[in-house]
């Protein structure tokens, strides 16, 4: 799928949950799965497509465009339909930054709790309570 989207641009293609997600522009245009192309549904490449079979890539996806047949082996067919996906889609979000891990704070420099500060009601309310008992 790769070299028939060649002429898009810079078609890469990552392994996700055994199958493999195609991207231009790094946007996601399509999803390769048990050996069916499916392009994520675009306005764009409805137009493009004309009628066009829908299915999931997936149990549980919503319906993406299923190429197949000719369609399939069409070099600058899918390559057209890889480029007016990607402009039809938003820019990809930016990634957040990855938090820095914070250092556990040297005991030393850790305040140091003062046992004698509690209330004195928490022993006069420990003592009442033994002398019951």
């Amino acid at each position: 799928m790769l070299e028939q989207m060649a002429d898009a641009g810079e078609v890469s293609a990552r392994k996700m949950f055994g199958e493999y997600a195609l991207y231009l522009q790094g946007k996601i245009i399509a999803l390769f799965c048990d050996d069916q192309l499916f392009i994520k549904p675009t306005d764009a490449g409805r137009a493009l497509l004309g009628k066009v079979k829908e299915a999931p890539p997936y149990p549980g996806a919503k319906p993406w465009f299923l190429i197949s047949g000719d369609r399939c082996e069409d070099g600058d067919f899918l390559s057209e339909l890889a480029r007016s996906t990607a402009r039809a889609l938003p820019p990809p979000k930016a990634k957040a930054p990855k938090k820095a891990k914070s250092k556990p704070q040297n005991k030393a420099a850790a305040p140091v709790k003062n046992k004698a500060a509690k209330p004195a009601k928490n022993k006069a309310a420990k003592r009442a309570k033994s002398s019951r008992a």
